[in-house]
């Protein structure tokens, strides 16, 4: 009975849906491909037998891509089907495919477009990443007797309290799966308490990435080349940027003046703003123009990775202080080599953090804000190695980020930190490899 009242209610919002995605297709195409998909009708043929992963945005994408890098070699012949519910998500997906490999959107949480998901693909196996948890496409594979596991799962105490309030609805969702791969023991202890089958803590997948050498040559190049330190503002969400750019122009004169940096103009040969080099990686591709905007309208300049083609950022004009834009995807090693130290991005407002570990495989170390609940138990280590340091707010990060480069020797040593940090955590990619063989061996 309560499975069909959410059926209903998911079923009366689909005209929601479709113009959600027209209003977001204007900003990012990709919300216009294939709609037709999200609600289980599709252009290719019918097909069988697939391991299928749900990786709903662009973290889950790359953490699957590494999962995908060690099931290939444990499952010879692997037949994959890839569904994604942001075009960030779709975008990364598209290069972990190989020949003969397919990708769709996710199925809306109706049980029509479910079954006609199921119906056409009749997948041999499903894998979610980290927290997709929808209860009509989990009740529709076990009613078919696909099994279903919830990998590198993780489960923080507000969406806990949350799916309490919801048990009625996530507790028969939770218990329904084949299995779960927790992150950390307290995301096991929210799992199990929710009725969820965990089967083991195999830590988290994303520590198993290995930056791309040819992108942390270019990053490394560019630094070098930007004659000064590089702060970096990383995977920045709404409001962060406002709040980097206000510290930005707070900047005092070194000489002990109280006057500060106006309109992107030094007010003495001395200014400290132009000592750094300040560059802003907004999160969401929608936003760059948004971004973009937001540096002029404060009167500074700004110079966007997508006009620096394969040279290094271009010097800005004597006595301005310019802000690298890092407007491109798929970049990230690229803009952790090229800076000294990285604001947390998601940190600075109540959004959990975006991922640190990433920044720390790139020898980045990193300032971290108040609120970094999607990565606790990694944020944590990474203060304890030294990787990372947390402060209360952004004024407080851009002044801690401004000490470690004005000391290059603390810096180098909390480069070496984070890599050691990165480096010490891994295996989760090999032990989640082995548990997704053996649930498909248990099936057959």
């Amino acid at each position: 009975m309560i499975r069909a009242l959410y059926s209903l209610l998911t079923w009366l919002a689909q005209p929601l849906l479709r113009r959600k995605l027209a209003r977001r297709a204007r900003a990012e195409p990709s919300y216009a491909v294939a709609v037709e998909e999200r609600f289980g009708h599709y252009s290719m043929p019918p097909d069988a037998g697939r391991l299928w992963i749900h990786a709903v945005s662009l973290g889950e994408a790359r953490a699957a891509g590494i999962l995908l890098e060690h099931l290939r070699t444990a499952w010879p012949g692997l037949r994959l089907l890839l569904t994604h519910g942001t075009a960030t998500g779709r975008a990364e997906g598209a290069r972990l495919l190989q020949p003969g490999d397919l990708q769709v959107w996710q199925p809306w949480d109706t049980p029509q477009a479910v079954h006609r998901f199921l119906d056409h693909f009749k997948p041999s196996l499903g894998i979610l990443m980290e927290t997709e948890m929808w209860p009509n496409l989990i009740a529709g594979c076990a009613d078919r007797g696909v099994p279903v596991a919830l990998a590198n799962a993780r489960l923080n105490e507000r969406s806990f309290r949350q799916a309490q309030r919801l048990g009625w609805l996530s507790r028969p969702a939770y218990s329904a799966l084949a299995a779960v791969w927790a992150q950390t023991p307290s995301d096991a202890g929210r799992l199990q308490a929710l009725g969820a089958p965990v089967d083991g803590v195999f830590g988290n997948l994303k520590f198993d990435a290995t930056p791309d050498p040819s992108q942390l040559e270019t990053g490394r190049r560019w630094r070098q080349a930007a004659g000064k330190p590089v702060i970096l503002l990383a995977s920045s969400r709404e409001g962060e940027e406002e709040a980097f750019l206000e510290q930005i122009l707070s900047i005092p004169i070194v000489n002990g003046s109280s006057d500060a940096i106006k309109n992107g103009v030094i007010a003495a040969p001395e200014a400290e703003g132009l000592a750094v080099q300040w560059l802003i990686v907004p999160r969401h591709p929608q936003r760059f123009d948004e971004v973009a905007r937001c540096i002029e309208a404060r009167g500074l300049t700004v110079s966007r990775r997508s006009t620096w083609g394969d040279k290094p950022p271009p010097a800005p004009d004597s006595g301005a202080v310019q802000i690298w834009l890092g407007d491109s995807l798929g970049e990230m090693a690229v803009y952790y080599a090229l800076a000294d130290v990285a604001l947390l991005g998601g940190s600075f407002e109540p959004l959990g953090g975006q991922n640190l570990i990433e920044a720390a495989a790139c020898g980045c170390p990193v300032v971290m804000g108040p609120h970094t609940f999607n990565f606790a138990q990694a944020a944590e280590l990474a203060q304890a190695g030294g990787a990372a340091v947390a402060v209360s707010d952004m004024a407080e990060a851009v002044r801690r980020a401004r000490q470690w480069v004005n000391d290059p020797a603390q810096q180098t040593q909390r480069a070496a930190a984070a890599v050691a940090f990165a480096a010490a955590h891994r295996g989760a990619a090999n032990r989640t490899a082995q548990a997704v063989i053996a649930l498909r061996n248990s099936k057959d």
